[in-house]
């Protein structure tokens, strides 16, 4: 037997429903009739669901793995920044400016000036950033309670959606 998408088993459910509505059939026989026609539904419906938590699960390991790697990479840049500081210390120590090898050069250079800012109060105005406020956003948390406490908020109202829930 040829298995049909969701989408089209439950339009013909849907139309099935309708059409024995429309009957003059007990309840019974209605409710018979569904039944057999809901089987390969709900097979394919039980199906999807299990797609779904199967999916969920791949993306909460990914990211468990993201995690661990993102933890994993700040260790190596941590060590290589140690390493760093180790390097440049000796050979600050030893008077080794340059240092050339067959794989890369190693040399201790001067950086361009840099604004150290030592007591940030002492700063003048002028060479202050004033940061662009963010702009106003609802306070929904508010906005249902005091819809929920029977306040009349313009341009707000409660809702009621639904989602699937797979336990």
């Amino acid at each position: 037997m040829m298995s049909l998408a969701l989408d089209v088993l439950s339009e013909e459910y849907r139309q099935a429903a309708e059409y024995l509505a429309d009957l003059d059939l007990d309840a019974q026989t209605v409710m018979d009739t569904l039944e057999a026609v809901s089987g390969e539904l709900t097979d394919k419906v039980r199906n999807v669901a299990m797609l779904i938590r199967n999916q969920e699960s791949m993306a909460e390991q990914i990211k468990a793995a993201e995690a661990q790697m993102a933890k994993r990479r700040k260790a190596f840049e941590n060590r290589a920044a140690h390493f760093r500081q180790y390097l440049f210390d000796n050979m600050q120590h030893a008077g080794l400016q340059k240092v050339d090898c067959p794989y890369f050069n190693i040399a201790i250079r001067t950086n361009p000036p840099a604004v150290q800012i030592e007591d940030v109060r002492q700063i003048p105005a002028q060479f202050m950033r004033q940061p662009e406020p963010p702009p106003p956003a609802p306070d929904k948390k508010a906005i249902k309670e005091a819809l929920e406490a029977g306040a009349d908020v313009p341009g707000a109202r409660l809702v009621r959606g639904q989602s699937l829930r797979i336990q």
